[in-house]
Protein backbone atom coordinates (compact mmCIF):
# COMPACT_ATOMS: atom_id res chain seq x y z
CA UNK A 1 0.00 0.00 0.00
CA UNK A 2 2.96 2.81 1.25
CA UNK A 3 4.41 1.10 -2.18
CA UNK A 4 1.75 2.19 -4.07
CA UNK A 5 1.19 5.55 -2.48
CA UNK A 6 5.12 6.19 -3.25
CA UNK A 7 4.94 5.05 -7.07
CA UNK A 8 1.28 7.54 -7.44
CA UNK A 9 3.14 10.16 -5.95
CA UNK A 10 6.52 9.91 -7.79
CA UNK A 11 4.31 9.74 -10.94
CA UNK A 12 2.25 13.13 -10.22
CA UNK A 13 5.20 15.14 -9.48
CA UNK A 14 6.64 14.32 -12.76
CA UNK A 15 3.80 15.45 -14.53
CA UNK A 16 3.50 18.87 -12.65
CA UNK A 17 6.88 19.39 -13.32
CA UNK A 18 6.24 18.14 -17.20
CA UNK A 19 3.26 20.67 -17.01
CA UNK A 20 5.30 23.76 -15.32
CA UNK A 21 8.24 23.15 -17.76
CA UNK A 22 5.61 23.17 -21.53
CA UNK A 23 4.11 26.47 -19.22
CA UNK A 24 7.04 27.78 -19.26
CA UNK A 25 8.25 27.48 -22.85
CA UNK A 26 4.98 28.70 -23.77
CA UNK A 27 5.56 31.69 -22.36
CA UNK A 28 9.24 32.38 -22.79
CA UNK A 29 10.27 34.57 -25.59
CA UNK A 30 11.21 32.57 -28.81
CA UNK A 31 14.87 32.69 -28.92
CA UNK A 32 16.08 32.55 -32.91
CA UNK A 33 19.59 32.21 -33.34
CA UNK A 34 20.74 35.20 -35.46
CA UNK A 35 20.55 35.96 -39.17
CA UNK A 36 23.53 36.09 -41.19
CA UNK A 37 23.74 38.69 -43.67
CA UNK A 38 22.93 37.68 -47.05
CA UNK A 39 25.42 37.54 -48.96
CA UNK A 40 25.25 40.00 -52.39
CA UNK A 41 23.71 37.93 -55.41
CA UNK A 42 25.86 38.52 -58.54
CA UNK A 43 23.68 39.17 -61.53
CA UNK A 44 23.96 37.13 -65.31
CA UNK A 45 23.71 39.54 -67.78
CA UNK A 46 22.94 38.50 -71.71
CA UNK A 47 23.73 40.78 -74.39
CA UNK A 48 26.72 42.31 -74.15
CA UNK A 49 27.89 42.10 -77.24
CA UNK A 50 28.76 39.34 -80.24
CA UNK A 51 30.58 37.34 -77.47
CA UNK A 52 32.81 34.51 -79.65
CA UNK A 53 33.86 33.22 -76.65
CA UNK A 54 30.68 32.21 -75.19
CA UNK A 55 31.68 33.40 -71.90
CA UNK A 56 29.08 34.07 -69.31
CA UNK A 57 28.97 38.08 -68.06
CA UNK A 58 28.22 37.89 -63.71
CA UNK A 59 28.14 41.41 -62.01
CA UNK A 60 27.09 42.92 -58.61
CA UNK A 61 26.10 46.39 -58.69
CA UNK A 62 25.21 48.35 -55.34
CA UNK A 63 21.54 49.66 -54.58
CA UNK A 64 23.05 53.05 -54.19
CA UNK A 65 25.92 54.54 -56.56
CA UNK A 66 28.21 57.67 -56.82
CA UNK A 67 28.28 59.23 -59.73
CA UNK A 68 30.56 57.98 -62.54
CA UNK A 69 31.54 54.78 -59.73
CA UNK A 70 34.84 53.20 -60.58
CA UNK A 71 34.71 49.70 -62.02
CA UNK A 72 36.43 46.62 -60.20
CA UNK A 73 36.57 43.55 -63.26
CA UNK A 74 38.03 39.92 -60.82
CA UNK A 75 39.03 36.70 -63.17
CA UNK A 76 38.70 34.00 -61.43
CA UNK A 77 41.46 31.02 -61.54
CA UNK A 78 40.88 27.14 -62.39
CA UNK A 79 37.88 25.36 -61.06
CA UNK A 80 36.76 28.15 -59.03
CA UNK A 81 33.09 30.60 -60.25
CA UNK A 82 32.68 34.22 -59.57
CA UNK A 83 30.07 33.23 -56.92
CA UNK A 84 32.74 31.27 -55.01
CA UNK A 85 35.68 33.44 -55.35
CA UNK A 86 33.63 36.59 -54.31
CA UNK A 87 31.89 34.62 -51.34
CA UNK A 88 35.47 33.91 -50.26
CA UNK A 89 37.10 37.23 -50.81
CA UNK A 90 34.48 40.02 -50.48
CA UNK A 91 35.05 41.48 -53.34
CA UNK A 92 30.89 42.42 -53.08
CA UNK A 93 30.88 43.59 -49.68
CA UNK A 94 33.92 46.33 -50.79
CA UNK A 95 31.97 47.27 -54.15
CA UNK A 96 29.12 47.86 -51.47
CA UNK A 97 30.98 49.62 -48.90
CA UNK A 98 32.84 51.48 -51.53
CA UNK A 99 30.86 52.30 -54.69
CA UNK A 100 31.92 50.63 -57.22
CA UNK A 101 30.51 48.30 -59.96
CA UNK A 102 31.84 44.83 -59.72
CA UNK A 103 32.38 42.67 -63.13
CA UNK A 104 33.07 38.74 -63.21
CA UNK A 105 33.57 37.31 -65.99
CA UNK A 106 32.86 33.70 -65.95
CA UNK A 107 34.24 30.59 -67.98
CA UNK A 108 32.21 27.54 -69.22
CA UNK A 109 33.29 24.27 -68.46
CA UNK A 110 32.50 23.78 -72.76
CA UNK A 111 35.14 26.10 -73.33
CA UNK A 112 37.71 24.07 -70.26
CA UNK A 113 37.02 21.27 -68.55
CA UNK A 114 39.04 22.67 -65.25
CA UNK A 115 36.94 26.23 -65.97
CA UNK A 116 40.21 27.95 -66.94
CA UNK A 117 40.56 30.83 -69.11
CA UNK A 118 42.49 29.89 -72.24
CA UNK A 119 45.58 32.23 -71.45
CA UNK A 120 47.78 29.92 -73.34
CA UNK A 121 45.53 29.68 -77.04
CA UNK A 122 46.93 32.82 -78.90
CA UNK A 123 43.63 32.83 -80.83
CA UNK A 124 42.17 33.53 -77.47
CA UNK A 125 44.39 36.00 -76.68
CA UNK A 126 44.58 38.13 -79.33
CA UNK A 127 43.80 41.73 -79.89
CA UNK A 128 39.77 41.66 -81.12
CA UNK A 129 39.67 37.76 -80.96
CA UNK A 130 38.27 34.86 -78.92
CA UNK A 131 37.83 35.12 -74.83
CA UNK A 132 40.02 38.63 -75.04
CA UNK A 133 37.29 40.18 -76.64
CA UNK A 134 33.98 39.01 -74.97
CA UNK A 135 35.65 40.19 -71.69
CA UNK A 136 36.47 44.03 -73.43
CA UNK A 137 32.81 43.53 -74.48
CA UNK A 138 31.92 42.78 -70.57
CA UNK A 139 33.44 45.92 -69.59
CA UNK A 140 32.15 48.22 -72.47
CA UNK A 141 28.70 47.04 -71.35
CA UNK A 142 29.12 47.32 -67.71
CA UNK A 143 30.74 51.01 -68.30
CA UNK A 144 28.11 52.26 -70.35
CA UNK A 145 24.92 50.35 -68.90
CA UNK A 146 25.67 52.22 -65.35
CA UNK A 147 27.50 55.19 -66.73
CA UNK A 148 30.74 53.82 -64.76
CA UNK A 149 34.03 56.33 -65.10
CA UNK A 150 36.42 55.14 -68.21
CA UNK A 151 38.82 56.58 -66.22
CA UNK A 152 38.64 54.13 -63.26
CA UNK A 153 38.61 50.53 -64.35
CA UNK A 154 40.87 48.09 -62.57
CA UNK A 155 41.48 44.54 -62.89
CA UNK A 156 42.73 41.60 -60.95
CA UNK A 157 43.18 37.98 -62.33
CA UNK A 158 44.28 34.83 -60.06
CA UNK A 159 46.22 32.21 -61.79
CA UNK A 160 45.15 31.51 -65.62
CA UNK A 161 42.53 34.37 -64.55
CA UNK A 162 45.88 36.21 -63.77
CA UNK A 163 47.71 35.25 -67.31
CA UNK A 164 44.40 36.54 -68.84
CA UNK A 165 44.74 39.61 -66.60
CA UNK A 166 47.99 40.64 -68.31
CA UNK A 167 46.74 39.84 -71.92
CA UNK A 168 43.96 42.30 -71.49
CA UNK A 169 46.84 44.81 -70.23
CA UNK A 170 49.16 44.51 -72.81
CA UNK A 171 46.03 44.58 -75.78
CA UNK A 172 44.32 47.14 -74.73
CA UNK A 173 46.69 49.45 -71.95
CA UNK A 174 44.13 52.35 -72.51
CA UNK A 175 41.36 50.63 -70.37
CA UNK A 176 42.82 50.08 -67.62
CA UNK A 177 43.95 52.48 -64.40
CA UNK A 178 45.34 49.28 -62.56
CA UNK A 179 45.96 45.49 -62.69
CA UNK A 180 46.63 42.86 -60.45
CA UNK A 181 48.41 39.36 -61.39
CA UNK A 182 47.87 37.14 -58.53
CA UNK A 183 50.11 33.13 -59.30
CA UNK A 184 49.71 34.32 -62.49
CA UNK A 185 51.99 33.60 -65.97
CA UNK A 186 53.91 36.23 -68.07
CA UNK A 187 52.17 37.67 -70.98
CA UNK A 188 52.77 35.11 -74.46
CA UNK A 189 54.87 32.46 -72.46
CA UNK A 190 53.50 29.61 -74.19
CA UNK A 191 51.32 29.33 -77.46
CA UNK A 192 49.41 25.25 -76.03
CA UNK A 193 48.21 23.77 -73.51
CA UNK A 194 51.21 20.86 -73.15
CA UNK A 195 53.99 23.87 -72.83
CA UNK A 196 51.55 25.66 -70.27
CA UNK A 197 51.54 22.90 -67.40
CA UNK A 198 55.47 22.57 -68.55
CA UNK A 199 56.24 26.27 -68.05
CA UNK A 200 53.59 26.37 -64.76
CA UNK A 201 55.60 24.07 -63.11
CA UNK A 202 59.28 24.51 -64.01
CA UNK A 203 58.75 27.99 -64.75
CA UNK A 204 58.44 29.81 -68.65
CA UNK A 205 61.74 29.97 -70.69
CA UNK A 206 62.52 33.81 -71.31
CA UNK A 207 62.79 35.01 -74.90
CA UNK A 208 66.57 35.60 -76.52
CA UNK A 209 65.21 39.56 -76.95
CA UNK A 210 63.89 39.66 -72.87
CA UNK A 211 60.38 39.38 -71.49
CA UNK A 212 59.37 43.15 -72.56
CA UNK A 213 59.81 42.37 -75.95
CA UNK A 214 56.46 40.08 -76.04
CA UNK A 215 54.46 43.30 -74.75
CA UNK A 216 56.34 45.45 -77.33
CA UNK A 217 55.07 43.12 -80.13
CA UNK A 218 51.63 43.25 -79.00
CA UNK A 219 51.75 46.98 -78.51
CA UNK A 220 54.76 48.08 -80.49
CA UNK A 221 54.26 52.29 -79.61
CA UNK A 222 53.09 52.15 -75.85
CA UNK A 223 55.23 52.97 -73.77
CA UNK A 224 53.33 54.35 -70.52
CA UNK A 225 51.16 51.05 -68.78
CA UNK A 226 48.70 51.53 -65.95
CA UNK A 227 50.28 50.17 -62.53
CA UNK A 228 50.61 46.85 -62.08
CA UNK A 229 51.24 44.49 -59.09
CA UNK A 230 52.38 41.14 -59.13
CA UNK A 231 51.42 38.30 -56.53
CA UNK A 232 52.95 35.57 -55.94
CA UNK A 233 52.77 32.84 -52.78
CA UNK A 234 56.55 31.75 -52.25
CA UNK A 235 55.24 28.14 -51.35
CA UNK A 236 53.09 28.06 -54.44
CA UNK A 237 53.67 24.18 -55.73
CA UNK A 238 50.90 25.04 -59.05
CA UNK A 239 52.31 28.08 -60.36
CA UNK A 240 56.87 28.16 -59.74
CA UNK A 241 57.27 31.52 -58.26
CA UNK A 242 59.53 31.67 -60.89
CA UNK A 243 56.83 33.36 -62.88
CA UNK A 244 55.87 35.88 -60.85
CA UNK A 245 59.70 37.34 -61.43
CA UNK A 246 59.51 36.62 -64.88
CA UNK A 247 56.22 39.22 -65.05
CA UNK A 248 58.13 41.79 -62.99
CA UNK A 249 60.70 41.23 -65.93
CA UNK A 250 58.41 41.67 -68.30
CA UNK A 251 56.48 44.63 -66.84
CA UNK A 252 59.91 46.65 -65.78
CA UNK A 253 61.10 46.21 -69.21
CA UNK A 254 58.15 46.94 -71.27
CA UNK A 255 57.78 50.36 -68.63
CA UNK A 256 61.32 50.86 -69.62
CA UNK A 257 62.67 50.94 -66.08
CA UNK A 258 65.78 49.02 -65.05
CA UNK A 259 64.98 45.63 -63.09
CA UNK A 260 68.18 46.64 -60.71
CA UNK A 261 66.56 49.60 -59.15
CA UNK A 262 64.39 48.47 -56.93
CA UNK A 263 63.26 48.97 -53.42
CA UNK A 264 62.37 45.84 -51.41
CA UNK A 265 60.44 45.91 -47.80
CA UNK A 266 60.44 43.12 -45.86
CA UNK A 267 57.13 42.60 -44.29
CA UNK A 268 55.40 40.51 -41.30
CA UNK A 269 53.81 38.60 -44.56
CA UNK A 270 57.04 38.26 -46.44
CA UNK A 271 58.50 41.26 -49.07
CA UNK A 272 57.29 43.77 -50.90
CA UNK A 273 59.83 44.89 -54.11
CA UNK A 274 58.96 48.06 -55.90
CA UNK A 275 59.97 49.80 -59.04
CA UNK A 276 59.19 53.18 -60.56
CA UNK A 277 58.47 56.94 -59.55
CA UNK A 278 57.72 56.34 -55.70
CA UNK A 279 57.32 52.66 -56.14
CA UNK A 280 53.84 52.73 -58.08
CA UNK A 281 55.15 51.18 -61.56
CA UNK A 282 55.63 47.93 -60.74
CA UNK A 283 55.37 46.03 -57.73
CA UNK A 284 55.85 42.36 -56.33
CA UNK A 285 54.15 40.87 -52.96
CA UNK A 286 55.74 37.80 -52.55
CA UNK A 287 54.52 36.07 -49.56
CA UNK A 288 56.03 33.78 -46.99
CA UNK A 289 54.50 30.02 -46.73
CA UNK A 290 51.68 30.50 -48.95
CA UNK A 291 50.29 28.03 -51.95
CA UNK A 292 48.39 28.52 -54.97
CA UNK A 293 45.64 31.08 -54.12
CA UNK A 294 44.61 34.83 -53.67
CA UNK A 295 45.49 35.85 -50.00
CA UNK A 296 42.98 37.00 -47.73
CA UNK A 297 44.01 38.33 -43.86
CA UNK A 298 43.90 35.33 -40.93
CA UNK A 299 40.98 37.24 -39.42
CA UNK A 300 38.32 36.59 -42.25
CA UNK A 301 35.74 34.49 -42.13
CA UNK A 302 37.24 30.81 -41.88
CA UNK A 303 33.67 29.45 -42.67
CA UNK A 304 33.56 31.51 -46.15
CA UNK A 305 37.16 30.91 -47.17
CA UNK A 306 36.22 27.20 -47.25
CA UNK A 307 34.09 27.12 -49.71
CA UNK A 308 37.11 27.93 -52.03
CA UNK A 309 39.79 25.74 -51.84
CA UNK A 310 42.16 29.16 -53.95
CA UNK A 311 41.53 31.60 -51.42
CA UNK A 312 43.94 31.63 -48.39
CA UNK A 313 44.43 32.91 -45.17
CA UNK A 314 47.71 35.37 -45.04
CA UNK A 315 49.00 38.28 -43.68
CA UNK A 316 47.69 40.66 -45.77
CA UNK A 317 44.61 40.62 -48.00
CA UNK A 318 45.11 41.32 -51.51
CA UNK A 319 41.62 43.12 -51.81
CA UNK A 320 41.83 45.42 -49.42
CA UNK A 321 45.33 46.22 -50.37
CA UNK A 322 43.49 46.53 -53.30
CA UNK A 323 41.38 49.17 -52.57
CA UNK A 324 44.52 51.13 -50.83
CA UNK A 325 46.65 50.81 -54.23
CA UNK A 326 43.62 52.11 -56.61
CA UNK A 327 42.70 54.91 -54.00
CA UNK A 328 38.89 52.78 -53.47
CA UNK A 329 37.74 54.58 -50.32
CA UNK A 330 35.18 53.71 -48.02
CA UNK A 331 32.32 56.03 -48.63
Amino acid sequence: MKLGFTRSLTRLLKTQRKAAHLLEKAWSPVRRKPSRPERPTLQTITAFGSNPARLVMKTYVPSTLPNKPALVVVLHGCRQTPESMDGASGFSKLAKDRGFVLLYPEQTHSNNPQRCFNWFRPSEVARDRGELLSIKQMIDHALKRHRADRARVYIVGLSAGGAMTGALVANYPDMFAGAAIVAGMPVGAVRDAMSALRAMKSGASPPAAGWGARIHEISPDRRAWPPISIWQGIADRTVNPANALACVDQWVEASGLERGASRAEKKAWGQLSTWGAGGRQVSLYSIDGMGHGLPVKESSSARSRSTDPFVLGAGISAPAELMRLWHLVRR
